[in-house]
This record gives structure tokens, C-alpha cells and sequence, in this order.
């Protein structure tokens, strides 16, 4: 909250990536029709997000700055086993950085000074968690739920892990 215009960059960022995943899954798995259904709608109101974060960045003044990528979601993401297993991992890693994005939008919201932003941060965080509840239902689609849960429960000891040696900064992961 001590910088709140690179906060709002790096989180523009974030929307633009989300969307540009939900984006990939469709481009990897175009036969699983659930999947497009569900995903292609996402990557729509993701994409309404970024716009969203983008024109408040603008209205402080700023402008897009250049993508400093994201260290959480690079570790997280190369979690993904290489085959089998593959798009079930795809699915609960998305739903782990959702499910965080979720956590952290919610304490911008509760404690902003900036009425406005607060209740933004605020409604974002309520389609983070669908969008994470998205992902791990989908995951139960394509895979046996007793195996979607055990490698939920497993990734998150890793995120876990990934996340107690990152660094505060102003960031949304």
C-alpha cells in the first residue's frame, strides 16, 4: 500500500497474464469443450480486469510500465508435471494463483484509505475466488477427484514453500 502505483502496475500485469493463460489452456486442450466453455469467459472478464486496473493507473497519472514478470508464478507454474498429469496441474496451479490473488485483493480492500479503490479491490476479490473454484472444479472434470485433491493438497505445500522465500514487495503475488 506504500506504493500504490506499482502495486497497480504489477496487478495489471497480472490481469493481462491471467488472461493470457486462460487463453493457452484453450489453445492446449481445444477438444475439452467444458474447458473453452468455462475458459474462453474467463479470459473475457480477465481481460475486463486488466482494463479495468489500466484505466485507474491512468487516472493516477501513470502509465503501463514494462512487465517485470512474476517470480511466485514462475515457481508455481514450473511445479506442472510434463505429461500425464499435465492439465490437472495446469488447472490447480491457475486455481492456487487465483485463490492468493483472492487473499491479497481482499486486505487491499479492507484497508485502503481510498474508498473507491477499496470497494474495487474489494468486488475483485470475489471474482478471484469463483475463478479459483472454477479452476479446481475443472480440474474434477478431467481428472479423478480424490487425485484432484490429493495434488491440491500437494502443490499447496510447495506454494507454501515458494511463498515464505519471496520478498515484500509492492505486488500482488
Amino acid at each position: 500500500m506504500s506504493d500504490l502505483d506499482t502495486l497497480l502496475d504489477d496487478h495489471a500485469h497480472c490481469e493481462k497474464k491471467a488472461a493470457a493463460s486462460a487463453l493457452s489452456l484453450i489453445v492446449a486442450y481445444p477438444a475439452h469443450d467444458e474447458l473453452v466453455r468455462r475458459v474462453s469467459a474467463l479470459a473475457v472478464e480477465e481481460l475486463q480486469h486488466f482494463r479495468m486496473v489500466h484505466e485507474r493507473l491512468v487516472a493516477r497519472g501513470r502509465s503501463l510500465g514494462g512487465d517485470k514478470g512474476d517470480p511466485y508464478a514462475k515457481k508455481l507454474l514450473a511445479l506442472a508435471r510434463p505429461n500425464d498429469g499435465r492439465l490437472t496441474d495446469r488447472l490447480l496451479l491457475l486455481g492456487l494463483i487465483e485463490a492468493r490473488s483472492c487473499e491479497r485483493l481482499a486486505l487491499l480492500g479492507e484497508n485502503l484509505p481510498d474508498s473507491e479503490l477499496a470497494r474495487f479491490y474489494l468486488q475483485l476479490s470475489e471474482a478471484e475466488a469463483r475463478h479459483a473454484d472454477m479452476f479446481r472444479n475443472l480440474a474434477a472434470v478431467y481428472d479423478e477427484k480424490e487425485a484432484v485433491e490429493r495434488r491440491l493438497r500437494e502443490l499447496a505445500r510447495e506454494e507454501a514453500r515458494i511463498v515464505a522465500g519471496l520478498p515484500l514487495e509492492p505486488r500482488i503475488h
